[in-house]
């Protein structure tokens, strides 16, 4: 008698990711209470399962669903605001100021809609985010159904969310108690960059993260500058700052990491670190080239991160796993370098590994949450097919997703937003726009 699940997808190919390089034709994933049971031949999971709803993708490649390691998900809403500057001059003295002005709850939890929006359309089912009113985050998150790590930024000058480095630890802790025992979320510490946290407060954050076993994210390594002012300022290089305060470690997600040299390398290698690469946000502001096939070589885990869309401007994780290959092409000068698996796993089983969630997602394999995307490949672009993976990322992207779903609940059905009304959301995005041009 057959077995009763909840769902059965039949997809013309499937790719696990694990194992690497594997793609399945014409089978199909059973899920039932939100996981996958098994992953087999069509007409043997049509043999074997009841499902209250059975899937057929005929021209679809079916996967895990994206992994964005790095985010600031509420800027979404300053998409195209001060392009084409360089970093700091565009931190400094365009995005910081606009912040003060603008940035409050209402804010975060219009712009995060508006990113959750996105990243659902474009095939990302986990995310982790950094930004300010971390609270107004994690409340989107549970709305939308999306999987989310909220990195709470700790800054020891004021903010538009807290006074100092102390004060943001108590709210981001306090945030982390009311999430606890939530399964999709979990509140990390997320001291923003060493040019802005001294040595106390991340003494105190490497204090707290060896305790509790509480992953940290940091910007580091994101440019030249950064390095050369803290050799200047402390004869350190920031790994080196980090590993001598304790807080370079398994645990430890380094995002950017631009500005590299071997001695980087052999302490990320050494340490576990985790790191995030930002190939477009990186191009964008031309903060440099991370290593990125180096690093993999070198047998560190790393990931993909779209940074904002203030600084990219887009969330699509295919935009980024493609460039992520074609530059660590042209940076090494070895067409082999960073090929399309790999970019797919950067893109799914990596980031899970770099936020600590690749027992539950970031693969399709039997015992894990059903965090998936399909994506259409039937389309006049991707013809003829000889290889899905390599179709995924040189010619597919965000806009051949159709479906998506998050422990088996559908978030996008047909390229619809399942958890999230788009017109609401385009809406109050434009009334920001209006808001901050001060037109109302």
């Amino acid at each position: 008698m057959p077995q009763s699940i909840d769902t059965l997808i039949h997809a013309r190919w499937i790719i696990p990711v694990v194992p690497e390089q594997k793609v399945y034709e014409n089978c199909s994933l059973a899920i039932a209470d939100g996981s996958i049971v098994a992953l087999l031949p069509t007409a043997a999971a049509e043999a074997r399962y009841q499902a209250r709803e059975e899937i057929r993708l005929d021209h679809h490649a079916l996967i895990p669903g994206l992994v964005n390691t790095h985010n600031h998900a509420a800027m979404a809403l300053l998409r195209g605001y001060a392009d084409d500057l360089p970093l700091m001059d565009w931190l400094e003295n365009h995005i910081w100021p606009t912040e003060k002005k603008w940035v409050n709850p209402e804010f975060a939890a219009d712009g995060s809609r508006l990113a959750a929006a996105e990243m659902i359309r474009s095939g990302t089912t986990s995310f982790s985010d950094q930004y300010f009113f971390p609270e107004a985050t994690a409340l989107v998150a549970r709305e939308t159904g999306l999987r989310a790590q909220i990195a709470f930024p700790i800054i020891d000058f004021p903010t538009p969310w807290s006074r100092d480095g102390e004060d943001a630890l108590q709210k981001g802790l306090a945030l982390r108690d009311d999430y606890k025992a939530n399964e999709r979320i979990d509140v990390v510490f997320a001291p923003h960059a060493p040019y802005t946290v001294g040595d106390a407060t991340l003494e105190k954050i490497a204090v707290y993260a060896a305790e509790a076993q509480i992953p940290v994210q940091m910007h580091l390594h994101e440019t030249a500058g950064e390095v050369a002012r803290a050799l200047a300022e402390t004869g350190e290089r920031p790994t080196e700052r980090l590993l001598r305060l304790g807080l370079l470690g398994p645990q430890t997600l380094c995002v950017h990491m631009t500005a590299v040299n071997e001695r980087d390398i052999e302490l990320l290698q050494q340490s576990g670190a985790h790191v995030a690469h930002c190939p477009r946000s990186n191009l964008k502001l031309a903060s440099g080239f991370c290593p990125a096939a180096r690093l993999l070589e070198a047998g560190i885990n790393v990931a993909l991160g779209t940074d904002g869309a203030a600084s990219n401007n887009g969330l699509d994780l295919f935009t980024e796993a493609n460039t992520a290959a074609l530059l660590a092409k042209a940076v090494s000068g070895n067409a082999a370098a960073l090929p399309a698996h790999q970019a797919l796993a950067m893109a799914t089983i990596n980031g899970a590994r770099a936020l600590g969630i690749d027992e539950v997602t970031g693969s399709l394999e039997a015992g894990k949450s059903a965090d998936l995307a399909a994506i259409d490949l039937g389309g006049l672009e991707q013809q003829p097919l000889h290889d899905p993976i390599s179709q995924l990322i040189y010619t597919a992207s965000g806009h051949n997703v159709t479906d998506v779903w998050v422990a088996g609940k559908p978030l996008l059905k047909d390229r619809q937003l399942q958890t999230l009304n788009e017109a609401e959301v385009i809406q109050r995005a434009q009334m920001w726009r209006a808001r901050i041009a001060g037109q109302i």
